[in-house]
């Protein structure tokens, strides 16, 4: 029997929804699918340049673990760039830390503590803890 996956933290989740090839028409179902993990470890290695060590701890994962996620994001990225595949967005095994959620209209935000706590959609107060 497989092990259940451990949730990986993470500390913000992509602010759109993916990426499409300029001048490509792309077919239906060709796109690549990244996971808020992945986006997270490719972040944290390659834009913060964070050693493995490091963001692994950072996401609450193995080293090891860490090293697959990374490998996974980069050969999906290569594979988009290669075949001129869009690159879609979504949520895997990631538990999001600091995020609030709008009771109002249902997103998922982040927001600065000397922030005032409004939903940056709706601008509604009625926010909860995520």
């Amino acid at each position: 029997m497989a092990r259940t996956k451990k949730d990986r933290l993470i500390q913000m989740a992509p602010h759109f929804c993916g990426f499409k090839p300029v001048g490509n028409q792309c077919k239906p179902g060709t796109e690549v699918i990244i996971n808020f993990e992945e986006y997270e470890a490719l972040n944290l290695c390659d834009y913060e340049l964070l050693k493995q060590s490091e963001a692994a701890k950072l996401m609450n994962i193995s080293r090891p673990t860490f090293t697959r996620i990374y490998e996974s994001v980069r050969r999906k990225i290569a594979k988009a760039f290669i075949e001129g595949s869009s690159i879609q967005f979504e949520d895997g095994n990631s538990s999001i830390s600091d995020w609030l959620k709008c009771d109002k209209c249902q997103i998922a935000f982040t927001i600065s503590e000397a922030s005032e706590r409004l939903c940056p959609i709706c601008k509604s107060t009625v926010i909860t803890e995520n």
